[in-house]
């Protein structure tokens, strides 16, 4: 397992039928371990025991349709009214985060509009906020915290 950028998470694994399988909180199963589980499950971590974000308002590995084509996201954190507030892209260790990857969040947060983009590869983080009054984003040094009158800290 490779050390990932993140704070020391404890996670569950265990193998079945010669396949090392890691415990996803959210969607309550073990799943096979990749490099990129591997990321995602520290992601689902850091929003729930950093960012305080809880479990039900996180969704992981789900399908949208974007554009009439079918689309798969990592992870999105809802606020209470179904809007988004987190869409995070996570990759693996090995692949390097490029213009190309913030291409593909971009185009699924153009139907989604999130308030908050992520994007991972468990080395290097990237943090932007939208706003869409100017068609802009603003690079942050990380993600609000919650909270539960929804004022972001």
């Amino acid at each position: 397992m490779e050390n990932l950028n993140f704070p020391g998470y404890s996670f569950r694994f265990k193998n079945s039928e010669n396949k090392r399988l890691i415990f996803d909180v959210i969607r309550k199963k073990f799943v096979v371990y990749q490099p990129e589980e591997w990321v995602r499950q520290h992601v689902v971590k850091y929003l729930t025991f950093d960012k305080k974000y809880p479990h039900s308002h996180i969704n992981v590995e789900k399908q949208l349709i974007i554009n009439s084509l079918r689309k798969r996201y990592d992870i999105v954190v809802y606020n209470p009214d179904g809007s988004i507030q987190v869409l995070v892209e996570c990759k693996a260790p090995t692949i390097k985060i490029t213009k190309k990857v913030f291409d593909q969040i971009a185009s699924y947060n153009m139907d989604l509009r999130a308030n908050y983009l992520m994007v991972t590869n468990g080395l290097d983080h990237f943090f932007c906020r939208m706003d869409y009054d100017r068609s802009a984003y603003t690079f942050l040094k990380e993600l609000p915290t919650f909270s539960e009158d929804r004022r972001i800290l």
